[in-house]
């Protein structure tokens, strides 16, 4: 005899320290889940203060604060079985599922593996939970745990699916978003649910925070690891599915009776003739997107979710004709709409009239407002005030550097008097290297392809031309040689590496880790390996008082990777 149980998931966009806003969505969620007939509604972890919410967790009336929140959901949870995330504290403080029912918490439970690497500080705040509770809905045993609980193939789920005879595990997740670990991700869950015999409910937080974007994709794995149901990348929402739980688990071979320690129960009050009620499973319909698509998405996200809540409206972006400032600017239109984007050009005497042309037109294929602030006046302002001072050397970089300094000066002046915020345009070839100019075009609130590599750049513009099927991004910009313009006939190759090159490198050392000799066995030349380490080891200091930007791989720069700005150390290899 088989009996259904129908969940809710909801991949909510929440907001750190919003405890209000978070719980009035929540409770807006669970209404609608109410009306779908859900059994069980699931939300994300620390939905109540959203994720991460770092050092607040220091302050004991942020605490209190959201156990007060709490209480709201508590009062808005009817008959329905809602999981939310919160911050639990006894002694000490964990980060928790609330499992409330008719109003009451009916238990909570403390997230065991607290992960303290990459982005994640959790052991800085939290402490471990010890139990595994498996709970009871209607003669259906189910469990719940946190994110980095379910990564591990042991406990928690063994005790709660193996032990405790959970038919269903549920795991709240805030889990960020970078290339490649979507589908890791899945085949994790698909195994977690093969390995189990049991159902996998895994709720995903959506939404930039900071440097942070997470991607939703919540999905329902039957036991034997097929996917019944996913959310969309990158897209608030709910996504309902039936579990049709066919026998007792208990009766599985290898299975072992729940100890009654480890089970607690409760009891739905809902009458067979409301269940009967329940309307069809809604139609949900899945966007797949390629990894340029959803890399895409989850830019405009970042860029969407951090002007947005942190009160900005406009944002400004400097043009020079260059594929960076391009795609920044076609990232931030689709984020804001071209009203709310404006286009700085600021040329220079080395402006070639081609980058001017191409960034007026490619303002005008985007629609966005455009000011003309030439750049030669001041230039020879600057130098004429430090003729003096640089009397007796030869004009080069400093002087080079004053060009982007300027421009820099140009678009703080424009926040500062309008509110705009700046973004810069530096991708992550030049930031590792230092290819980028403190002060300069490093100016700016938001760096928004800061982890994007230059061979990104050109894949990700050509999506720009490909979605709108015409060219927003003007061909010759796509086509020219990069170049900084800041001296007669300047190209990047002059400094760097060509960028296919530099960014096999660039990924090997920085988001792999791998030494001298390591890059050796790779096929690189010594020469270029020792140019580019050098460069990326030296420019720490730069890039530690840079603008934050989107993580969108393994291993950005920032909280991902952190080394020492004063450090000596170099591998040379053998």
């Amino acid at each position: 005899m088989s009996k259904t149980i129908r969940v809710g998931l909801s991949q909510i966009n929440t907001c750190v320290g919003a405890l209000e806003s978070n719980v009035s969505k929540i409770i807006e969620y669970i209404d609608a889940a109410k009306a779908q007939g859900a059994d069980i509604v699931c939300f994300p972890e620390l939905a109540v203060t959203g994720y991460p919410p770092e050092d607040l967790l220091l302050k004991p009336s942020f605490i209190e604060d959201n156990i007060k929140a709490l209480q709201r959901v508590k009062e808005a949870s009817g008959s329905i079985t809602v999981i939310v995330g919160f911050v639990d504290k006894q002694e000490d403080i964990y980060n928790a599922a609330a499992v409330i029912h008719n109003g009451e918490i009916v238990d909570v439970y403390h997230k065991r593996y607290l992960p303290n690497y990459s982005v994640f500080d959790e052991n800085r705040y939290f402490q471990c939970g010890m139990r595994s509770p498996v709970y009871r809905l209607n003669g259906t045993l189910f469990g719940v745990n946190i994110c980095e609980d379910v990564w591990y193939p042991g406990d928690p789920i063994r005790e709660q699916a193996v032990l405790g005879n959970a038919e269903i595990i549920f795991n709240i997740s805030s889990s960020p978003y970078y290339v490649s670990k979507v589908a890791a991700r899945e085949r994790m869950l698909c195994t977690r649910a093969r390995d189990n015999s049991t159902f996998m409910v895994f709720t995903n937080l959506v939404g930039g925070q900071d440097e942070l974007i997470f991607d939703g994709q919540s999905m329902a794995v039957s036991p034997d690891g097929k996917v019944l149901a996913c959310g969309n990348s990158f897209e608030e929402e709910m996504i309902f599915a039936d579990l049709d739980i066919l026998r007792p688990k208990s009766a599985r071979t290898g299975s072992a009776p729940g100890s009654p320690a480890n089970v607690k129960t409760f009891r739905i009050r809902a009458s067979a003739a409301n269940i009967k009620k329940r309307p069809p499973l809604p139609t949900h319909h899945l966007r797949h997107k390629s990894e340029t698509e959803e890399i895409y998405a989850g830019l405009v996200m970042g860029v969407r979710d951090y002007l947005g809540k942190n009160g900005f409206q406009k944002a400004a972006v400097g043009l020079s004709g260059g594929i960076d400032s391009s795609l920044t600017a076609a990232l931030a239109v689709d984020a804001l709409g071209p009203e709310n984007v404006i286009g700085v050009l600021m040329p220079s005497p080395f402006s070639s009239r081609g980058s001017v042309k191409d960034s007026r037109k490619l303002a005008e294929n985007l629609g966005i407002r455009t000011l003309t602030l030439p750049i030669e006046k001041l230039m020879i302002a600057y130098e004429e005030t430090l003729a003096e001072a640089f009397q007796g050397t030869s004009s080069g970089i400093a002087e080079e550097n004053l060009q982007a300094r300027i421009r820099g000066n140009l678009l703080m002046a424009l926040s500062n008097k309008f509110g705009w915020l700046v973004l810069t345009t530096g991708n992550k070839s030049e930031i590792s290297v230092g290819y980028c100019t403190l002060y300069g075009d490093m100016a700016g609130g938001f760096s928004v392809i800061k982890d994007v590599p230059k061979t990104l750049v050109y894949l990700l513009a050509n999506h720009v031309n490909d979605t709108h099927g015409k060219k927003i991004i003007p061909q010759p910009v796509i086509d020219k040689e990069p170049s900084a313009e800041l001296r007669p006939d300047q190209k990047d190759i002059d400094s760097l590496l060509h960028y296919p090159l530099l960014d096999s490198i660039l990924e090997a050392y920085v988001e792999e880790d791998k030494g001298a000799d390591q890059l050796r066995k790779l096929g690189f030349a010594k020469r270029n390996i020792e140019k580019v380490t050098r460069m990326v080891d030296q420019n720490e200091y730069k890039r530690r008082q840079g603008a934050p930007g989107i993580k969108i791989t393994p291993k950005a720069f920032g909280k991902d990777r952190r080394l020492p700005i004063t450090n000596h150390y170099r591998h040379t290899g053998k």
